[in-house]
């Protein structure tokens, strides 16, 4: 028969760290942002003559559900960056809220400094290291350009705290996606019209063949005149390909393939 102390130490116990042999007063690890649950998918940038050019979709998933769909994925930081992030959004947010913190020490300061993109950008890549040498990442690609003193920025940090710098660069699916189209068109000196059309481009593509994308797009840019981030606009698009008009192995046109 159990004893009246064992049967209170099995109720005051969760039945999991039961399980496990660990006592009531011991601390179970937490491990936040390893599942994550509301994501935003690829962000692409580009270096074109006047500045840098980034683009994402406006939409925020829960699991496989397109359940946000006005959500912006791309944030000036300070008056020549922007960042722009993929992966989980509450992570996202965190990261825009340490950004805002970095300009507010800048303003406190008062002495007309502001970081250069560059500057922000090895800071995200120590923040990133940081939080995952500690086993728990932020859950983002992000993508941090700008423009300062005539010259052009473009990297891109992972949750590992993983970096590099190109003149075109995405994250998720766009690197698989976008990067090939990008780098085959992409030329130095791109006038405005062309990268955009370029990223245009891209990101219909990634709505043809990405489940977790959207038509509903943003660009944003930044140059000598500062950062700009464009109203959501939707796509054109066209599913009259032969794959999805055309009835395949004698199907009776109900939509199979």
């Amino acid at each position: 028969m159990i004893g009246e102390a064992q049967m209170m130490h099995a109720h005051r116990v969760p039945p999991r760290q039961h399980e496990l042999g660990i006592e009531s007063d011991q601390e179970v690890p937490i491990h936040h942002t390893q599942r994550p649950i509301v994501t935003g998918t690829s962000v692409l940038g580009l270096k074109y003559k006047d500045g840098i050019m980034m683009a994402a979709d406006t939409l925020a998933s829960y699991g496989s559900l397109a359940m946000f769909k006005e959500v912006t994925r791309i944030a000036p930081a300070g008056t020549n960056t922007l960042v722009g992030g993929s992966g989980e959004m509450s992570d996202f947010h965190h990261i825009l809220r340490l950004l805002e913190e970095l300009g507010r020490e800048n303003l406190n300061a008062d002495d007309g400094f502001e970081h250069p993109p560059a500057e922000i950008y090895r800071y995200l890549r120590t923040v990133m290291y940081n939080r995952r040498s500690k086993l728990n990442p932020l859950w983002n690609q992000l993508v941090v350009g700008g423009h300062k003193d005539g010259e052009s920025f473009l990297g891109v940090v992972d949750l590992r705290g993983t970096a590099y710098t190109d003149d075109v660069v995405a994250t998720g699916y766009g690197a698989h996606l976008a990067m090939p189209v990008m780098r085959n068109k992409w030329r130095p000196g791109l006038e405005e019209g062309e990268a955009r059309n370029l990223l245009e481009d891209c990101l219909r593509v990634l709505f043809y063949r990405d489940c977790r994308a959207l038509d509903t797009i943003i660009l944003s840019k930044a140059t000598d005149q500062g950062t700009l981030v464009s109203p959501p606009y939707k796509l054109t698009t066209d599913w009259s390909s032969a794959s999805f008009v055309v009835p395949k192995a004698d199907d009776d046109g109900d939509g199979g393939w």
